[in-house]
């Protein structure tokens, strides 16, 4: 968004109307406002009420241009039903992380909605989130199911079946339900990313791509999923191809480095990162990406090298992913010692972070890597 939609001279109409405030959720100054105001999904949109300094929109994921002024506009309406009121609970439950309680909320915002009724996609993908975050993913694909036909041809109708085909495809084989909702979502997924009237983003479409692949894998069909897959790299490859700005272009480079491991090409990562580490020498995303793509290509030395240049320009959450990165590279090259020391390292970071900015189960999860290594 920063490199697409923040730059767009259409929004300039807001100047005056809304403060805008990035927050760095890696930087440790900002773990008090982290802790009032968690972020679990990255982006995350806040329209905060500075009378009552409470939420009052929130919108988890990426925007187009012309969604973010819809959800500008939702922020400033005066107009309220008993509909917007359960929707502005269930945004401050889930930015509380209730996410169980926040799926009522959106649940009784959709079933009391007036027949036109503008915020209906945001509910719907509100709904579809928390239950995704609950992990209730029968009733998420279900839901899904059913709200896709009342949001069709729109850009949360494209979200609400991704997400939802997510769920389906996350529901345990021998559930009787899997396979219709795999089939329904799968087939309105398509329906989006085909739909040209929709508008949708260059992220948007990736996401859409992934999720196809994604349902090809769940129902174990290994051909379809390659394919899939490259039609997502090619996808991505013009979308890069066509940036104006270097920045644009790194947009694109976490999703092309999934397409590329997910075809086994690693290997065709490695000119775009290596570019996008001499465009923006600070950035710590291109060399810890590196750092993965080396390890798959069995190149060591270079991986830790890589890990290395980002944990002197990392901190916060990322510096402890690119921690345990640099183990799973000593690990691969037969140094165990090593990387014990290194996961005793990341540990150890990530206990000194203040609260908000790691959770218990982030640590746990490396003291287990641990202990059975």
């Amino acid at each position: 968004m920063r490199a697409f939609v923040f730059t767009d001279k259409a929004l300039e109409r807001y100047a005056g109307r809304f403060v805008w405030l990035s927050v760095d959720t890696e930087n440790s100054k900002n773990a008090d406002f982290l802790k009032k105001y968690p972020i679990n999904v990255w982006p995350t949109l806040l329209v905060i009420d500075p009378s009552k300094e409470r939420v009052a929109l929130r919108y988890a994921g990426g925007a187009t241009v012309g969604q973010l002024s819809k959800l500008l506009d939702q922020a400033q309406s005066k107009t309220k039903s008993p509909s917007d009121d359960a929707l502005s609970r269930a945004d401050r439950l889930a930015n509380e992380g209730k996410n169980a309680e926040a799926a009522k909320e959106y649940e009784r915002a959709i079933v009391d909605a007036p027949k036109v009724w503008s915020p209906l996609g945001r509910a719907a993908e509100g709904l579809i989130m928390a239950l995704t975050m609950t992990r209730e993913h029968e009733r998420c694909a279900v839901r899904a199911d059913e709200l896709y036909p009342r949001l069709r041809g729109t850009l949360s109708g494209a979200n609400v079946a991704a997400y939802g085909l997510g769920c389906a495809a996350d529901l345990p084989a021998d559930n009787k339900s899997r396979g219709a909702l795999l089939e329904s979502l799968e087939k309105a997924t398509r329906a989006s990313l085909d739909d040209p009237k929709i508008d949708l983003s260059g992220d948007d479409r990736s996401g859409l791509h992934e999720s196809l692949m994604e349902a090809r894998k769940a129902q174990k069909d290994a051909e379809g999923a390659k394919r899939e897959a490259e039609k997502w790299a090619a996808f991505l490859e013009g979308q890069a191809a066509k940036a104006k700005t270097a920045e644009q272009r790194a947009v694109y480079d976490s999703h092309r480095m999934s397409a590329y491991m997910e075809l086994g090409t690693p290997e065709k990562a490695l000119p775009m990162l290596e570019q996008s580490e001499r465009d923006f020498p600070r950035d710590y995303n291109p060399p810890a990406r590196l750092g993965t793509i080396y390890r798959l290509m069995k190149k060591y030395d270079e991986s830790l090298a890589a890990y290395d240049r980002a944990a002197k320009l990392a901190y916060g959450p990322r510096k402890i992913g690119i921690l345990r990165g640099r183990a799973d590279t000593l690990l691969a090259k037969g140094d165990k010692e090593a990387a014990r020391q290194t996961l005793r390292d990341a540990i150890a970071y990530a206990k000194s972070l203040p609260s908000g900015q790691v959770s218990e189960r982030t640590i746990g999860a490396l003291e287990k890597k641990l202990e059975t290594m």
